[in-house]
């Protein structure tokens, strides 16, 4: 049997970068693992960016404003870069307006509640005139991954909207590597190493941990969908073959359960019907390979013959 993990540590993590070690893996698992968790962390954490900006007296990107030493696409571009953590699903509006001869920063945007810029020290444009104005508004919405100009919706887009391509990954960079280590008599169980930058708007180890859910709710469901046939086609045997009659002494691999059901609770000492009408539904759910679908099946059971659990 493919044993788990032995521990993950931590090496050194600040708001940005982690470095952590999962330790004691089964031979070869070390790339299967360290390559679906890096694939997740750079394409399927979800993230915030601007979609799209409109500037004062700019119809488009490259449109020179008066008084402003950057055209309107070198605006549209530094503002790709600004890095904020949303507090709502919903799409949410940024505003910017300022005046006379300064360097403009993100610090300078205008408050929203339900937004944290992370980087108030991103360099937007220079006003070179004291009569110099700057007025911006900025959409922001929530995504995964990167999302090109090009894929964004236009059919409501303001007149003079600019597109942006979105950088919605709060990971910046992510990468393993594997170490061979002595374990249980062998020496080709694996270490691997995780190393991992975000912008900030999230911390590594949450990071890592996402990573990691998202790949367990993948397997889950595959692994409930198959239960799930499983249940379907022992439901087609058993309208074809004659019923067992049923009594307290009935065992549980005769109930018409699916085999991962059957096993689960056969391996965990439930034997008959009897066994299982003494359990509480608490019991049951800390048994392994017994998920969701698994306990659907049981509950569907007894109430269809008047049982119920403890």
């Amino acid at each position: 049997m493919i044993s788990l993990p032995l521990e993950i540590k931590t090496i050194k993590e600040t708001p940005t970068e982690g470095t952590f070690q999962i330790e004691g893996l089964y031979p070869h698992w070390g790339i299967t693992i360290g390559n679906a968790l890096r694939r997740v962390l750079l394409s399927s954490l979800e993230g915030a960016a601007i979609t799209y900006v409109k500037i004062k007296n700019a119809p488009h990107e490259f449109m020179p404003l008066t008084g402003v030493y950057e055209t309107a696409l070198d605006i549209a571009l530094n503002l790709k870069n600004l890095r904020v953590k949303m507090f709502t699903d919903d799409p949410q509006i940024l505003t910017l307006s300022v005046k006379g001869e300064k360097e403009v920063k993100a610090s300078d945007i205008n408050p929203n509640p339900m937004i944290e810029i992370i980087n108030p020290d991103l360099h937007i444009a220079n006003l070179t005139d004291k009569k110099s104005e700057l007025e911006i508004e900025m959409t922001v919405e929530k995504g995964t991954g990167y999302q090109p100009s090009e894929e964004i919706k236009k059919d409501k887009l303001p007149i003079g909207a600019i597109l942006l391509d979105a950088i919605f990954s709060p990971v910046i960079k992510a990468n393993f590597s594997v170490e061979d280590m002595r374990l249980k008599g062998r020496v080709d169980y694996n270490r691997l190493i995780i190393e991992i930058e975000t912008d900030g708007t999230i911390c590594p180890s949450e990071a890592l941990k996402q990573a990691a859910n998202i790949l367990a709710q993948h397997f889950a469901w595959i692994a409930d969908e198959i239960s799930e046939k499983e249940i379907q086609n022992q439901d087609i045997v058993s309208q074809k073959e004659p019923q067992t009659e049923l009594n307290e002494d009935t065992k549980i691999e005769n109930l018409g359960f699916s085999t991962r059901t059957s096993n689960a609770l056969i391996n965990n000492g439930i034997k008959t019907l009897a066994h299982l009408l003494k359990c509480k539904k608490e019991k049951l759910q800390q048994i392994k390979g017994l998920g969701n679908k698994s306990l659907e099946e049981i509950e569907h059971f007894l109430e269809e013959h008047n049982y119920s659990l403890k």
